[in-house]
């Protein structure tokens, strides 16, 4: 039986909606209901905050990266066991990828699935004003239902009591008030220049998980909340996508995790483990060599550029990633994971830390956003994820540049609409590594061309 799901979106960025979702996540886990996290858009961090609270592996639904079997599969796999899913939304409701594109927005998740929305309002500095605001998003699209209202950063009771919740029963009686949380700095979650701070790095205790719970239960009607989900709209699986038996392992693959590394899609991961991959993590800044036996590297993202010092200093790690890349290994690397492989990094300060060595190039920091949006990444020539052509979806964000030492051969481009398509794959021997993050359930072949790519010696590639 499908699990029932609702949405929790934002009127903007910022509006709240992540320490919302965490507390109606924490609250409900605390309760014994068996509760699955999902986060709409291509980001990394939030999921991996609620995974810390739910103990499930969070998941990434997006309408542009995933055709709608792709969403399914993504949804049915993660709601095994699950009693509820909670959905936690992207940017404002309606943002996308353009001024006129909604593709990729929580309003076209929330409308392709036809479940319901609670919108989250910051409500700091406003008393009837939220009416207009509320409906506002409420009836701009019919065809998306917003259902219910959590207001956040309320200065009090007695602010939300006399001075928002009146006028919201009365102008908008046909939604659901559904409280509202409180402004409180201890619940906040600190960010830098790539978003919030990583759970490897909040470390979400049970002591903050249970504050999250407490004030959800204090001034949230969660019980209301849960009656509003519904059972979402999915394209049947085919044949073809009905699970199996998942392959036995064949090949390992070493999968870089620790403070530095931590962005990786768990579709990807779930691929990976369907076509016949061990997975087997490592921490290239604590660790003194890959893992034995490994026939595959993935290095994800992450903030290698706040760890360079440690990752400088790990010689023997250094050593053993340049011997296997050297052997001919298999080597993906993505955004973060480019960066480790370069000669340099240079860090903000201006200081250069002498990483990998295995691109010829420096990657430079910068304060200003370097590249931020969804692409498609084509295969130029064969590459380890397949033939000339073979395109995947993904997304970049990123504030760093590739200041070439020596000439580098790109095996990829990255294309968005409207924009000249540039440069990005820098494919040495077996290794292949962009700014590009991608989704492998954009294209259902990647993950096991990839373990095939591993089976082959690139000792003697160029």
């Amino acid at each position: 039986m499908t699990t029932p799901a609702v949405i929790v979106a934002g009127t903007h960025s910022g509006s709240g909606k992540t320490t919302v979702t965490l507390a109606i996540l924490a609250a409900l886990t605390r309760r014994g209901v068996r509760v699955q996290g999902f986060k709409v858009g291509p980001d990394f961090i939030d999921p991996g905050h609620q995974t810390r609270i739910t103990g499930r592996p969070s998941r990434n639904l997006d309408t542009w990266l995933l055709d709608p079997p792709a969403l399914a599969e993504t949804f049915r796999n993660g709601t095994v066991g699950a009693d509820l899913a909670v959905i936690e939304g992207v940017m404002g409701l309606f943002d996308g990828r353009g001024g006129l594109d909604e593709s990729g927005s929580t309003a076209d998740l929330a409308r392709q699935l036809g479940l319901p929305v609670v919108l989250v309002v910051d409500a700091r500095g406003l008393a009837r004003s939220i009416v207009p605001l509320v409906l506002g998003f409420a009836r701009f699209d019919e065809s998306v239902r917003v259902e219910g209202i959590v207001a956040n950063n309320v200065g009090s009771h007695r602010h939300y009591a006399e001075y928002l919740a009146p006028g919201l029963r009365a102008e908008a009686s046909d939604l659901s008030l559904l409280g509202y949380l409180a402004r409180n700095e201890l619940l906040s979650i600190p960010s830098r220049h790539l978003g919030l701070w990583t759970a490897e790095e909040l470390a979400l205790d049970s002591s903050l998980a249970n504050a999250l719970a407490d004030v959800a239960e204090s001034t949230l009607d969660l019980d209301r909340l849960v009656e509003l989900a519904r059972i979402p709209n999915l394209v049947p699986p085919s044949e073809s996508a009905a699970p199996g038996p998942r392959a036995r392992p064949t090949v390992r693959v070493g999968l870089a995790r620790d403070h530095a590394f931590c962005f990786y899609y768990e579709d990807n991961l779930d691929q990976l483990r369907a076509a016949g991959a061990e997975i087997v993590p490592f921490s290239p800044l604590n660790d003194p060599e890959l893992p034995p036996g490994i026939d595959l590297v993935y290095l994800g993202g992450g903030y290698p550029e706040i760890h360079a010092a440690r990752l400088a200093a790990n010689d023997a790690m250094r050593a053993s990633i340049r011997s296997f890349h050297a052997q001919g290994g298999t080597i993906l690397a993505e955004c973060g994971g480019m960066m480790a492989c370069t000669q340099f990094l240079r860090d903000l300060e201006g200081k250069d830390h002498a990483l990998w060595g295995l691109i010829p190039a420096r990657a430079v920091m910068q304060s200003k956003l370097a590249a931020l949006g969804y692409v498609s990444v084509i295969a130029e020539r064969d590459t380890v994820l397949g033939r000339e052509g073979t395109t995947v979806r993904g997304h970049e964000f990123h504030y760093s540049q590739l200041e070439p030492l020596a000439s580098l051969r790109y095996a990829t481009s990255l294309n968005r609409p409207g924009r000249e398509s540039k440069p990005d794959g820098i494919q040495i021997g077996g290794l292949l590594a962009g700014y590009a993050h991608l989704h492998f359930g954009s294209n259902g072949r990647v993950a096991a061309t990839l373990l095939e790519s591993s089976r082959t010696s690139w000792k003697n590639s160029t």
